[in-house]
């Protein structure tokens, strides 16, 4: 595995290969990486030629008083997995290379509407940072495709209409969400949960997975179920930041003609901020 922290080298290793013709996927990361990371490099690499992998814990996309100097920076251990599941090239750009100007002064990319909901709504500026870095990512790769998790389901939809809007010539793939035997969804951000806290956090995918078979009972009032889902997650101990059904293509409220949802949750749990989401598609 070649490693890599400027465009310039990582230019140079990439141009040799797309002389020999070569397809190259892209997987972007902040690092401390989980199963769900590596399932996405698994996949990518069953779908090009060369896989590169960054690794950048973007400031852009953390807010004042978020956990951007805290957030756990493992890239040690995270190399070690990478360069054991075949990974070509790991991209590891410090903050000047990322961003050479001030931030108050870097070019910056927005999707609107979308960007302005949920998460959006509760971290102002997070989806401008996201949809910067990632745009970078793609000008400094030029990746054929790029693969990204269903558990951001949110980022998800504004990568594919910044891509859509921007003309980037890069396929989008989303990939299931990952979890584990309790049903939590993988994160880097589990490591803040205390011994007790992780054995209530499996209670957001219970209450998501609640949610879905109301609704495949019948109950299609989504304002009450998103009410009663609410209470049971303050009674289980939790914070809780969001909860909604919407329309799966645009996060829009649905309506009775709309047949594929997704039901979107954030909650705090002590120092963590948990997210998650079900698809679901009604007969």
């Amino acid at each position: 595995m070649i490693t890599v922290e400027t465009v310039a080298d990582l230019r140079h290793s990439i141009s040799r290969w797309r002389s020999a013709g070569e397809r190259v996927a892209l997987v972007p990361t902040m690092g401390n990486l989980h199963e769900g990371h590596l399932d996405l490099v698994r996949k990518a690499r069953s779908l090009a030629d060369r896989v590169v992998v960054s690794i950048f814990v973007n400031p852009l996309q953390f807010g004042e008083g978020e956990d951007f100097t805290s957030y756990p920076r493992t890239l040690i251990d995270d190399s070690d997995k990478l360069s054991a599941i075949t990974t070509d090239l790991l991209f590891t750009p410090q903050v000047a290379e990322m961003y050479p100007r001030p931030q108050t002064e870097q070019t910056k990319v927005e999707v609107p509407g979308l960007s302005g909901l949920f998460c959006g709504a509760s971290r102002p500026g997070h989806f401008i940072g996201v949809a910067t870095v990632v745009c970078k990512l793609f000008n400094m790769v030029q990746p054929d495709l790029a693969l990204f998790g269903e558990k951001d389901y949110q980022q998800l939809l504004v990568i594919r209409q910044m891509v859509e809007d921007l003309a980037i010539p890069v396929t989008i793939h989303g990939l299931p969400t990952v979890r584990e035997v309790d049903g939590l969804a993988r994160s880097s951000r589990n490591g803040y949960l205390t011994d007790a806290e992780r054995t209530i956090a499996p209670a957001l995918y219970r209450q998501l997975q609640q949610t879905v078979s109301g609704i495949k009972q019948g109950k299609h009032d989504y304002a009450s179920l998103e009410r009663q889902a609410m209470g049971r997650l303050e009674a289980e101990g939790f914070t809780p930041d969001y909860y909604a059904i919407r329309r799966a293509a645009d996060l829009a409220e649905p309506d009775a003609n709309d047949k594929s949802l997704v039901i979107l949750a954030a909650a705090f749990l002590g120092k963590a901020r948990l997210i998650d989401n079900i698809q679901l598609t009604l007969d």
